[in-house]
């Protein structure tokens, strides 16, 4: 064998490519976004419609969706609602023209994880992907180590598994949280959002520090995609006559405490 030549089973075998099922009836932002996504690496199905999403979402089994929100016959969040309902935890990235705070929240309510408001740069767009697909690893490298895990009762569990803050319990590994003895249904955006304040209970932490670990990307002082998070976090937390738990620290980010 020449000197030069390596043995085939010492050459590292390149990764697998990650599938991107788009779904966006405009022609020519689907084939735009289609390219880039090609070109960034990416293997990519692209349809016109959420009826077809759906087909294929069911059958190709991708790594994560990117579902325009306004499409017509089955929008965005159809799919969306169809696909979690379905039991499917497959990354979702919305699409949208849609502005209104309420809007987002219509999505996220639908169980995406995340949105972008068009127009977009298309290097945000990868930059959410790449996000969405590290959050995927972590949490299935976490699911490998820790096994299947039986769901806890309210008063069980080893010391130290559980985070304990303003009257909040939550167990990471099992990925389920209380306020008091109500168990609060999360989405897992949420449940990381939560998990960060509870860890840093007391502290208040910045809206890019808050970017960067529950996303991994800072968008900017523009963007409301995080007040749109704790609003959504808030309206499953807070109860009647009791303190809101998420304060908001003007100009700086968000603190979890109990006054």
């Amino acid at each position: 064998m020449p000197q030069s030549a390596v043995p085939p089973s010492t050459v590292p075998q390149a990764a697998e490519p990650r599938t991107v099922l788009l779904a966006e009836d405009d022609r020519a932002i689907r084939n735009a976004l289609e390219r880039a996504l090609t070109l960034e690496g990416y293997r990519v199905i692209a349809v016109a419609d959420g009826a077809t999403a759906l087909a294929r979402a069911r059958y190709h089994r991708p790594d994560v969706l990117v579902l325009d929100v306004m499409m017509p016959g089955v929008d965005g969040l159809q799919v969306c609602r169809a696909l979690r309902a379905e039991g499917d935890a497959t990354p979702i990235l919305m699409l949208t023209a849609l502005v209104e705070t309420a809007d987002r929240i219509a999505g996220l309510d639908a169980g995406a994880d995340d949105y972008v408001v068009k127009p977009f740069d298309v290097e945000e767009v990868f930059a959410r992907l790449r996000a969405l697909l590290r959050r995927t690893r972590a949490a299935a490298v976490l699911a490998g180590a820790v096994g299947d895990l039986p769901k806890p009762a309210a008063d069980a569990g080893a010391p130290g598994r559980y985070l304990e803050a303003a009257g909040l319990r939550m167990d990471p590994q099992a990925r389920r949280a209380w306020r008091g003895e109500r168990e609060l249904e999360l989405t897992r955006t949420e449940f990381e959002l939560l998990e960060l304040l509870v860890r840093n209970a007391g502290i208040v932490l910045d809206h890019a520090t808050i970017y960067d670990r529950i996303w991994g990307y800072d968008f900017g002082p523009g963007s409301k995609n995080l007040a749109v998070y704790v609003g959504y976090l808030r309206r499953k937390l807070d109860e009647p006559d009791a303190p809101q738990l998420i304060q908001t620290v003007r100009g700086v980010g968000y603190v979890l405490r109990e006054d």
